[in-house]
């Protein structure tokens, strides 16, 4: 137990949490956004706040139950179920291709239902706040959709969070000794120079830091309280962001169906189905947000011109004065 603790606070491992801590919040970005659109349904400000409250702190602690049960099982997650080959489609499926891409669509369906929800209401706040969504119902779709977002980042945080090790073995399995962070090669060659009786085999090992995404995972879970109120009282007073939160949404669906599909070695038509890089989503979202921003300030400049035509004013000098009104408003505001 001490020598697991001392670990923990080595330079290595301390950057790997580092590492670990950003991944979360990088992840949990678009999870936040959900959690908050999900509690402005509920009516009451207070039943509003005690569900993004319950909904992220359940969804932390299954979060870690899932972390344990996947390592656990890790070999498993990668066997073959079943396949198939059709004249239009053709993959292996293994547990973790299905989950991801199960999942995918699922996050996927909610976006576009949310999104086709707000062009069909006329009156968005009224909707919202109206208590549409029960306090019981909320907390289950946020944590859902958390344990969802979970799978892809625990595997994630895995690829991270690794020490590659070899043991040196006997004919019965027995561990002779072991090599922490160094692979076969490195056993091997030892045991060429340095015969040690008995020894039979290296053998490859990998262990995974698990008190390290345990830290990491509480250590969003509180992030994402504490920042939860602001997010979604940004929403409310900026709804347009609210769009574009959604389709961000959408596209980390997108991203999970193409990196279940390519786990599955999938194809249509005969092509291979490439999983989603994930420099291109973060390029895609940047555009995304740029040019909502971008978009958002353009169309208020073109409403105060408007507003100056309407008010009887339609000169091209009242446009320009009312830009420069609404300008010297936006410098004062801050």
């Amino acid at each position: 137990m001490a020598d697991m603790f001392t670990d923990l606070f080595t330079v290595s491992s301390l950057f790997t949490l580092g590492a670990l801590i950003l991944l979360q919040a990088v992840l949990g970005f678009d999870n936040l956004l959900y959690i908050a659109i999900e509690s402005n349904k509920v009516g009451d400000p207070v039943a509003a706040k005690k569900v993004r409250n319950w909904g992220i702190g359940l969804a932390v602690a299954l979060r870690i139950v899932l972390l344990f049960v996947i390592v656990s099982l890790f070999g498993l997650l990668a066997e073959p179920l079943f396949s198939f080959t059709t004249a239009v489609i053709e993959g292996a499926f293994t547990l973790q291709a299905l989950v991801t891409i199960l999942g995918g669509a699922f996050i996927m369906y909610t976006a576009m239902k949310e999104i086709h929800h707000l062009l069909q209401v006329d009156h968005i706040e009224l909707s919202e706040g109206s208590g549409a969504r029960s306090v019981v119902k909320a907390i289950v779709l946020i944590v859902a959709m958390n344990l969802v977002f979970s799978f892809d980042s625990i595997l994630s945080a895995m690829a991270i969070a690794n020490v590659q090790s070899a043991n040196i073995v006997d004919s019965a399995g027995v561990i002779l000794r072991t090599f922490v962070e160094g692979d076969v090669a490195v056993c091997s060659e030892y045991l060429i120079s340095n015969p040690i009786a008995g020894a039979v085999e290296c053998q490859p090992v990998k262990t995974y830091q698990v008190p390290l995404m345990v830290i990491a995972i509480v250590a969003s879970g509180i992030g994402m309280i504490l920042l939860a109120d602001r997010v979604t009282n940004f929403l409310k007073k900026n709804r347009m962001y609210q769009v574009l939160g959604l389709f961000i949404l959408f596209l980390v669906g997108v991203l999970l169906v193409t990196e279940g599909a390519h786990l599955a070695h999938m194809k249509l038509f005969g092509f291979k189905l490439d999983a989603m890089s994930k420099s291109s989503f973060y390029l895609v979202i940047g555009v995304l947000v740029v040019t909502d921003i971008i978009s958002n300030r353009y169309q208020k400049r073109l409403w105060a011109q408007k507003l100056a035509e309407i008010e009887g004013d339609d000169s091209a000098m009242a446009g320009i004065a009312a830009v420069d009104s609404f300008k010297n408003t936006k410098r004062s505001a801050k």
